[in-house]
């Protein structure tokens, strides 16, 4: 055999050899560097909105976001014997009639709420409330230095009852807040068991001695 002839034989042999360790299943390998893909994320994987912490307080469109709202009276509390000054003024001699007057000393802004609850010297109990309170929409407010009026009556002498020289208030605060009774000098004041009375709260003096 020429060695043309042989170097034709060989090399039709390597061919053969390297077709049959290259498989038709066999995958080719990427080049080194090429970036693998990646999935795309399903529907379940995206995040939920954030929640509200259970117990924190939620912020109120109305108001400022701290729980307050704009209600001018939101902070405002009841008046107590501690916020005012009290004085009582005889107003009609013949019913045994006395104006009552509370003026605000606190500073700041309170309400004055229901009938004021009057005792009378050293006799047991107290006045009888004479007509209805204002509601809660007509709860008088007094700022600073302002008065609320009522009208306080003995009644007339039927030999019944007994002539006082001072009374003691203290304040609806629609609480159980201890207070100092609030005293006034009273000439002349002749309770009856069965008349005496006293109105609700006013912002003005006639409405108060007119009930």
């Amino acid at each position: 055999m020429s060695t043309v002839r042989r170097a034709a034989v060989v090399l039709a042999a390597v061919s053969a050899l390297a077709l049959t360790a290259c498989g038709p299943d066999e995958e080719i390998a990427e080049p080194a560097g090429t970036p693998t893909p990646v999935a795309s994320p399903s529907k379940s994987a995206t995040p939920s909105k954030p929640t509200t912490p259970s117990g924190s307080p939620s912020k109120d469109s109305s108001g400022g976001g701290d729980g307050s709202t704009a209600d001018p009276d939101y902070n405002v509390f009841p008046c107590s014997t501690y916020d005012v000054k009290f004085t009582a003024t005889r107003a009609e001699a013949t019913t045994s009639s006395y104006l009552l007057k509370v003026t605000n000393k606190s500073g700041k802004p309170c309400e004055v709420l229901g009938h004021p609850i009057v005792t009378f010297g050293d006799l047991d109990g107290a006045a009888t409330e004479r007509g209805e309170a204002p509601g809660i929409e007509d709860e008088i407010r007094l700022e600073a230095g302002e008065t609320a009026y009522a009208g306080l009556m003995g009644g007339a002498n039927d030999g019944k009852g007994k002539t006082v020289n001072s009374i003691a208030m203290t304040m609806n605060t629609a609480s159980d807040l201890e207070q100092t009774p609030l005293t006034a000098s009273t000439p002349g004041l002749y309770v009856s068991p069965d008349k005496n009375s006293v109105t609700a709260w006013m912002d003005n003096a006639e409405d108060a001695l007119s009930l």
